[in-house]
């Protein structure tokens, strides 16, 4: 049976972990990170946009 996540679930987990990457490292490009999470929580457009405005609006 297919893991299922609520609405919005993935998003949440790549703030996560975009947050926890940029705390590790805080010269990695946000860029890179943006993508790498998208493809790592399988991100709709959508998502990927507001994951994006996210970082870009609060840095």
């Amino acid at each position: 049976m297919a893991d299922i996540q609520p609405e919005g679930e993935q998003l949440r987990k790549a703030i996560r972990w975009v947050s926890g990457r940029r705390e590790e490292d805080p010269k990695a490009k946000l860029f890179a990170l943006l993508q790498d999470a998208s493809m790592k929580f399988d991100l709709s457009p959508k998502d990927q946009e507001l994951l994006t405005h996210f970082f870009t609006e609060n840095s």
